[in-house]
């Protein structure tokens, strides 16, 4: 199976767009994973079948017992992200402000606090017209989204059997998300553009996939709104001998075919275009249809 990561230096550069368009002109038997767990819209524009849907318990809870606490005021003491508080000359843990440490639980000479688990979202697979598609939703607030992305590869990977191509949809930046996204792809797509952010943002996440050792291609979204910005890009890639597989121009039907629901790629416009030589230019690279 052929393990390709659609990702972005920062949010905002049309990486879910290149990855809907690419779903949709794939000839191989394709898997979908949405690895953009913070903000998951994937199934937006492939909804499906819901095939099965499971609890994600991320970061334990700290819960303190009233009836066993001494009132020490050691968990007070010693917890670092000032989730303890005491009203009522009784002590409780502010659930969005503890990390799960078990630092409290450590300290307290009573026994009366205990860690449980803490529900931090959904895992979902669903069946879509182009293919399984692997998703989530982290709550908000809650922590782990990279232990979150992992569970949904898992899920992909369910897949490998029935698929010659893996299409991950993956988060923005270059932070554990990103990371775990990665992690184990054969290929990454850097989706960036012509800015000067897009382009600071594009060598740190250069810099970071290189860990991996990953096959890494570029893609300069809506290049021809400062062309000046683009040169610097293929100047930069050049320098690090990056293969740029394509280049979009800027295109309202992208958003028309957003409102819609739907990728661009069943619209006859420019943009549809050049997704599809991108996807002719990848698929050399990697030798698939």
């Amino acid at each position: 199976m052929k393990k390709i990561a659609v990702v972005s230096g920062k949010g905002g550069t049309g990486k879910t767009m290149v990855t809907a368009g690419l779903a949709g002109i794939v000839k191989s038997d394709l898997s979908l994973a949405d690895c953009d767990v913070e903000a998951s819209n994937f199934a937006l524009l492939y909804p499906g079948e819901l095939l099965s849907k499971e609890d994600f318990h991320g970061l334990d809870i700290s819960v303190i017992d009233t009836e066993k606490c001494v009132q020490c005021g050691a968990c007070l003491e010693n917890c670092r992200f000032g989730a303890v508080e005491i009203k009522e000359d009784q002590y409780s843990v502010r659930q969005l402000l503890c990390e799960g440490c078990g630092v409290c639980d450590y300290v307290c000479p009573s026994g009366a606090i205990s860690m449980k688990k803490r529900l931090s979202g959904e895992i979902f697979c669903s069946a879509t017209e182009a293919g399984p598609l692997a998703h989530a939703r982290l709550e908000p607030g809650s922590g782990n989204s990279g232990l979150l992305v992992n569970e949904v590869k898992k899920r992909a990977a369910r897949w490998t059997s029935i698929s010659e191509v893996l299409l991950n949809d993956g988060p923005p930046g270059t932070g554990c998300p990103l990371i775990s996204t990665v992690s184990g792809m054969g290929a990454v797509l850097a989706v960036t553009e012509p800015s000067i952010s897009g382009l600071s943002d594009l060598s740190r996440l250069v810099e970071v996939c290189k860990g991996f050792r990953l096959r890494i291609f570029i893609v300069i979204n809506r290049y021809d709104l400062e062309e000046s910005v683009s040169h610097e890009i293929e100047e930069f890639c050049r320098s690090e001998e990056l293969v740029i597989v394509g280049k979009i121009p800027f295109d309202p039907s992208v958003i028309s075919a957003i409102r819609k629901n739907m990728p661009v790629t069943r619209l006859e416009c420019p943009a549809s275009d050049a997704i599809k030589e991108i996807w002719e230019n990848l698929s050399k690279e990697l030798d698939v249809s």
